[in-house]
């Protein structure tokens, strides 16, 4: 089952889930910590906290506009929600741990409060995608889901639901397709899923592992657990 096939209420508990287990691994971290390298390239563990702090803040303006009828973007452009990040990883780290309670706190009353039909509402992802603002819930498990394991103090890609699992990688693999990449690889999902990147591609390469193997790879985080294909790295997600 997909996440998005989960009743409203389902999805909203596993992203608040999400949001407690970041919460649980941020809490782990000392103050003298946030300086040192995330799992993502050029990214620091401020960078890390800074993003999902201020995605929280993208979703309520998401949320308002579902509410409100008013276009409310996720960011003004793709540079500034750049700079932001840039400019919330120099907080201090007393600040961040702010900004991330604080922000979260705020989208889940946005979602709480959120009248019925707006649940249906347009609006327009980051992507330029046009989505019900019901899709914040996935947006959200996304964001909070891999970026604990991002934050390198714990977080485990086995920790995560199978219903996130599972969907994350029909999106990483979506992407994939959508830009002709990844032609010629399968993945192979504990035994029970095979995925054919390319339909119409012949075989060259087979990535083989456990479900929460097989999406950290494909989400760019490292080959730990595979059981064939670790070697390849996989085409580019975001």
């Amino acid at each position: 089952m997909a996440f998005n096939d989960l009743d409203l209420a389902e999805r909203l508990d596993i992203a608040r889930e999400g949001t407690a287990y970041f919460a649980q691994r941020l809490a782990a971290l000392a103050d003298a910590e946030f300086d040192g390298a995330s799992l993502l390239d050029g990214w620091s563990r401020r960078h890390v906290v800074a993003h999902v702090g201020y995605n929280a803040a993208a979703l309520c303006r998401l949320l308002d506009w579902a509410a409100t009828g008013v276009e409310t973007p996720m960011y003004e452009s793709r540079e500034v929600r750049a700079r932001e990040i840039d400019e919330g990883a120099t907080l201090s780290s007393g600040s961040l741990r702010n900004l991330f309670a604080q922000t979260a706190a705020q989208l889940d009353a946005k979602w709480r409060n959120l009248p019925g039909d707006a649940w249906n509402a347009e609006v327009r992802t980051a992507q330029g995608r046009m989505v019900p603002a019901s899709e914040t819930a996935w947006m959200r498990s996304r964001e909070v889901w891999i970026h604990t394991v991002d934050l390198g103090n714990g977080g485990r890609f086995e920790d995560i639901p199978d219903v996130v699992l599972d969907s994350l990688l029909d999106d990483i693999v979506g992407t994939w397709r959508r830009k002709g990449e990844g032609v010629g690889l399968v993945l192979e999902v504990g035994g029970r899923r095979l995925v054919v990147v390319q339909e119409d591609a012949p075989v060259t390469a087979t990535v083989t592992g456990p479900l929460a193997s097989v999406v950290r790879w494909a989400s760019g985080r490292g080959a730990v657990g595979l059981t064939a294909g670790a070697d390849r790295l996989p085409p580019r997600w975001l």
